[in-house]
């Protein structure tokens, strides 16, 4: 299937935070006590029950003062360090590219939320009680029914997009043509970063002004899990099970020779 995607253009953001609202409230994510830290940024970071939050950038100085708005959520990434260290196989690729979560098999590991290079994934709850990730689904379930992701349908400038992806990338590409004679950093990012990004942004300036990875990757630690450890434990616990399984039927013939001599 054609595979999906979201294309945020920062340049039409106006920062009104619709998007953090409607996520909210299609998600049924509780709201959060904040402070007022110097900032209308709010809350301070992602969290079990933030999904989607926006970033408010000011750059410059008093003669020249500018916004840039960001926008921190999951990427949806197609090289995905959290569906590789999942072990219960609760973070996985949907026919349509970006990465779904099945709550339903989360262990609370926490291993996605120390794998991300974005820093994206949360845990609810505590070791003693129930514990699960959360993180942005690209609102899968209103996609299956026809509808647009939540953040998107209540987007009032238009600063977000949803569609098939290889017309968002031809979009941004042709959006960053356009910016390039005012703003020479102007950026398409998402295109070929960690194989491919299923959230890409359209940005005014270089990645790292949005305080966005110049050049993120899997880290070293996730490969060595999905290549070494993780096969080495699934071959040693089959070994266990084998191990298990022939002291069982050795002993089932020790007790049958021991009647048999009575």
């Amino acid at each position: 299937m054609t595979e999906k995607a979201i294309l945020f253009d920062a340049t039409k953001c106006m920062g009104c935070r619709g998007c953090q609202v409607a996520c909210k409230e299609w998600n049924d994510l509780k709201g959060e006590k904040t402070t007022n830290r110097g900032t209308i940024e709010n809350p301070p970071d992602l969290s079990a029950d933030t999904w989607l939050k926006m970033r408010f950038i000011e750059i410059g100085d008093a003669q020249d003062l500018r916004w840039l708005f960001g926008r921190r959520s999951c990427m949806h990434c197609t090289e995905s360090a959290c569906v590789d260290v999942c072990p219960t196989k609760a973070l996985y690729h949907h026919e349509l590219g970006f990465v779904a979560y099945d709550k339903a098999k989360c262990s609370g590991c926490g291993y996605c939320v120390e794998a991300c290079p974005f820093d994206v994934p949360r845990t609810s709850g505590t070791m003693i009680g129930i514990k699960h990730a959360t993180k942005c689904i690209l609102c899968h379930d209103r996609i299956e029914n026809g509808n647009i992701p939540a953040c998107v349908k209540a987007c009032p400038p238009g600063a977000l997009t949803f569609g098939d992806r290889s017309e968002l990338l031809a979009e941004g590409k042709a959006r960053i043509s356009s910016l390039k004679s005012k703003y020479p950093n102007a950026t398409l990012y998402g295109e070929k970063e960690l194989g491919g990004l299923h959230v890409m942004y359209v940005l005014q300036d270089s990645p790292s002004v949005y305080h966005l990875p110049e050049n993120p990757k899997v880290p070293v630690s996730v490969t060595v899990w999905k290549d070494i450890v993780h096969p080495v434990g699934w071959t040693l616990a089959g070994l266990a099970v084998l191990g298990l399984g022939l002291n069982y039927v050795i002993a089932q013939r020790k007790i049958k020779v021991k009647k048999e001599g009575e």
